[in-house]
């Protein structure tokens, strides 16, 4: 899954790469090497091709590695913090608890309840100093 600013980062790169493919071949069309450096003014498919060549292998390695590198931030991104002592998490540099944390990110209303697990362990010790027997 990539964001907007993912695929934003993407274009920039391939239209840099794309303006050095349209450099090297206005760079051969106009013969700039012949002008600068005295060569033959033959235009050299075999050097432009090479050159474009190169410059898409480079291309191709250094997309797929921002790629790559995007989809990993955006996992990261998906992690919560969560302080080790309150369990307030952390969001956009405020520490809430978790029921501001779901309002203000999900816009869901939140209520308490006590999971099993949780009922069995912490009522354990009430049920034997009440002497109620557990329900079967």
């Amino acid at each position: 899954m990539q964001t907007k600013s993912g695929r934003s980062i993407l274009l920039k790169v391939t239209i840099g790469f794309l303006l050095m493919i349209v450099l090297t071949w206005v760079v051969e069309v106009v013969r700039l090497p012949h002008l600068l450096y005295g060569e033959d003014a033959e235009f050299r498919w075999g050097r432009v091709v090479f050159r474009t060549i190169v410059v898409l292998g480079i291309w191709a390695w250094v997309h797929f590695t921002i790629r790559r590198l995007l989809r990993r931030l955006h996992e990261l991104e998906e992690f919560l913090l969560v302080c080790s002592w309150c369990r307030r998490l952390g969001n956009q540099g405020r520490w809430q608890t978790m029921e501001e944390f779901f309002d203000s990110r999900l816009a869901t209303e939140t209520s308490h309840g006590i999971c099993p697990d949780c009922a069995g362990k912490h009522f354990a010790g009430l049920r034997a100093a009440v002497r109620v027997p557990p329900k079967e």
